[in-house]
């Protein structure tokens, strides 16, 4: 009996250490997160111009100002600094963009760990021109959420990297050596040069200073994207400053400076001879470097620490003091890591592959690179005025790739970081306001009006939001700006914009803008809108049975030998037969024009059998570039949702690997990486600005999706999958909150709200399942 009675004593006991191991030995999702994929610009891999992924692999912290990661190329295509296949580093740099096509920018703050003589140019990577780049060690490289890692042979220094959200930090481990050195490129930048610096020694262990980058150094677009920017520098290195100094180089007058310029030999030949003044305390130019030497033992480890700020040094400074106050590196990695933690945390999978997690989680860290804090510690940030601003009722936020993530990327974050999206509205809105121009921008690059891609995307961005409930904002102020934006941009009383991408584009921004008007009680400007936004009906040509652009006279184009599959006739970064589907807000408007439901169900089907096996660039579905990417969500409103489920099913297992090449197109900014969160949850909508979610077939059996206190009621909305596998990728049917539910898409408020979804699969489509509208 007393055994018996010790037992149920001991049995809980047991049963609770079992499950605290069984929890300590399931991994968190922070531990899943590989910034290598995506993490290529190459075009021989990607088949096409546009390159992959071209993400980086350095220290991130979820939306952070800073990011410190490996730099292998300045100039060309190669936004992200970095490309895998490349087989030296230049430095590291504090300031990076993730994912952009175009000419990059930032990549400020370049800091170079280097032995023996001082070198003041990077040198070429095919070695015939010997630099302070330096080979490294790809056994050595490592990366995850707020690390990384690799040994630069040239040096033998191991060099590792972690950040905090408005700072950063250098772990360097050294061989002995009587000079050993730290060196910063203060004029670096991706995309070209910064074309004036200043440096100044604070004390024996401080400096700071800034760098200004404008259109004339090249960066955003090559200067056309009018970058416009300082970066400021509060840095403070572990070893004393006592052997230091800055190279100048003698750039002259007149002397252009964009990325061309500043790549060619020449002018390299102009860095390659820079002049070295030891000891100099303070100095501004046009191309400066400075560095630091000093003697080191066998495996020394030396620090740097660095505080950014767009606003000023005093800011740069308040923000490394606020974030890093000692030398502590593994102390920030690890706090880094449990802000990634806790962000990555909002959305719980079950089931599933490892490197379907893998791909998952990386896909949820990539969508929470941008946009990015503007902001310091202290609530400044230069607005659009040029003018330091200070607030406490938003972050300020930048780096909108308006044109890509209204598609994906924003609706993602609506669900998991409404508190992100409302920033970024007043961010647009202010800006707006600040820099007079009163129409809100489609591509915004640190206040930067680029006026990249096309369309009206804020709009889009905005109306979204305000429909789900975000609205801490001047909904007024914002109402006139996105009406500006469409009469500035928008098919007006012509109807069409001559182009289809324009065309159909600003037909569903309009439509947007009309059920804005519309909640605000604007009812004549609900009522010119939403005619407006049928206007895409205007440039479809019944002789060929597809969209064609019109000349100025309103006469058809003529079409190429291609016909609708001539890449770029009328269209931005696509073709005609891919763009023309882009009617999100009126399916049945196009399916009318196409001949009835079956008939374009038909057609579309066409459209994704034609695309490649690898998904990557072509001229039908190109999951590689956003036009397509509402597209498959569509079978769900032609009343065929099992194509849906099978079309999406087939995206996720083909356009997305858990490799470098892992991502078919570029991440743009986290849309394409959104996508993916989305789709392999289950949800996805299929006309933003509806607070419609598509269902269809998740990867995984279940998804736990916490909702934000701040906006909804902080509950968990839960999808499960029964008998989920990847042969079983057809839902038979459904229920919610454990009601027969026979819906194809739920309703935002349900999301919120915390319902639970469970879908029955199988292997073979129930083709009545979801039909009802």
């Amino acid at each position: 009996m007393m055994r018996r009675n010790n037992y149920k004593k001991i049995l809980p006991l047991f049963l609770f250490v079992a499950s605290m191991q069984a929890a300590y030995a399931q991994k968190q999702p922070v531990e899943y997160v590989n910034p290598f994929i995506g993490a290529s610009t190459s075009i021989a891999k990607a088949g096409d111009g546009a390159g992959l992924g071209k993400t980086f692999p350095g220290a991130a912290s979820p939306f952070g100002l800073v990011q410190l990661s490996p730099n292998t190329i300045t100039g060309g295509d190669n936004g992200s600094g970095y490309s895998y296949e490349h087989n030296t580093i230049e430095g590291f740099a504090f300031t990076q963009m993730s994912g952009i096509g175009w000419y990059g920018d930032l990549g400020n703050f370049l800091v170079m760990p280097t032995t023996g003589p001082l070198k003041t140019f990077a040198g070429k990577e095919d070695g015939k021109e010997k630099g302070y780049r330096s080979h490294y060690d790809k056994l050595t490289e490592k990366a995850g959420a707020g690390y990384y890692a690799a040994t630069l042979t040239d040096y033998n220094i191991k060099a590792e990297a972690t950040v905090a959200p408005h700072s950063g930090m250098l772990r360097l481990t050294y061989p002995a050596g009587k000079q050993s050195r730290i060196q910063i490129d203060l004029a670096r930048r991706v995309g070209g040069t910064s074309t004036e610096q200043y440096v100044e020694v604070v004390d024996d262990h401080t400096i700071r200073g800034w760098m200004k980058c404008t259109p004339e150094g090249g960066g955003w677009g090559n200067g056309d994207g009018k970058p416009d920017y300082t970066v400021y520098f509060h840095a403070v290195l572990s070893k004393p400053l006592k052997n230091y100094g800055v190279w100048t180089a003698d750039i002259p007058d007149g002397q252009r400076r964009k990325r061309e310029h500043v790549t060619s030999d020449a002018y390299q030949n102009i860095v390659k001879n820079a002049k070295v003044v030891y000891g100099v305390k303070k100095m501004q130019g046009k191309h400066l470097g400075f560095f630091s030497e000093f003697e080191t033992g066998k495996n020394e480890q030396v620090f740097l620490k660095t505080g950014i700020s767009f606003v000023s040094m005093e800011g740069a400074e308040k923000n490394l003091q606020a974030e890093i106050r000692d030398f502590n590196f593994d102390a920030v990695h690890k706090q880094t890591q449990a802000l990634w933690n806790q962000a990555l945390s909002k959305v719980k999978v079950t089931g599933g592959t490892k490197d379907e997690k893998t791909i998952f989680y990386t896909a949820l860290y990539h969508t929470m690179i941008d946009p990015r804090c503007f902001t310091d510690v202290d609530g400044r940030y230069v607005g659009g005025d040029q003018k330091i601003h200070q607030t406490d009722k938003f972050v300020k936020r930048t780096i909108f790739s308006g044109w890509d993530v209204y598609r994906s990327q924003f609706p993602l974050q609506n669900i998991i970081n409404p508190n992100v999206v409302n920033d970024m509205v007043n961010s647009l809105v202010e800006l707006a306001d600040e820099n007079g121009q009163h129409y809100l921008e489609r591509w915004e690059f640190l206040n930067a009006y680029s006026g990249c891609m096309t369309g009206n995307p804020a709009v889009s961005v905005m109306v979204d939001a305000y429909n789900k409930g975000i609205r801490k904002f001047d909904v007024d102020k914002a109402y006139l700006y996105a009406k500006n934006t469409c009469e500035k941009f928008g098919n007006g009383d012509r109807g069409h914009s001559g182009r289809i991408s324009e065309t159909l584009e600003h037909a569903y921004f309009e439509w947007n803008l009309s059920m804005l008007a519309d909640s605000l009680g604007k009812k004549e400007d609900a009522a010119l809108y939403f005619k407006r936004s049928k206007s895409y009906k205007n440039i479809f040509d019944t002789s060929i049975n597809w969209f064609r652009p019109k000349n100025n006279d309103d006469s058809w184009a003529k079409l190429p030998k291609e016909g609708i599959l001539a890449m770029g006739f009328g269209c931005a970064e696509s073709n005609p037969y891919q763009q023309g589907w882009f009617v999100p807000h009126d399916i049945d408007g196009l399916a009318t024009l196409l001949g009835g439901s079956e008939r374009t169900a038909a057609e579309l089907v066409s459209f994704f059998e034609k695309a490649p096996a690898s998904m990557k660039w072509n001229d039908y579905y190109n999951h590689a570039n956003e036009p397509v990417h509402l597209v498959p969500f569509m079978f769900n409103k032609l009343g065929k949702p099992y194509l849906t489920q099978k079309w999406v099913s087939e995206i996720c297992k083909r356009a997305y690997k858990n490799s470098v090449e892992g991502l078919v197109g570029n991440e743009d900014v986290g849309q394409m990486s959104a996508w993916y969160v989305l789709a392999a949850s289950g949800l996805h909508p299929s006309c933003p600005g509806e607070n419609r979610y598509e269902i269809f077939s998740p990867v995984f059996d279940k998804v736990e999706i916490k909702t934000d206190s701040q906006y909804a009621k902080g509950k968990t909305f839960t999808i499960q999958a029964h008998h989920n596998s990847a042969q079983n990728k057809y839902i038979q049917s459904a229920k919610l909150n454990g009601k027969v539910y026979n819906k194809c898409y739920i309703d935002f408020a349900q999301i919120i709200d915390g319902d639970r979804l469970e879908l029955f699969m199988g292997a073979e489509p129930n083709t009545s399942w979801g039909v009802s509208k």
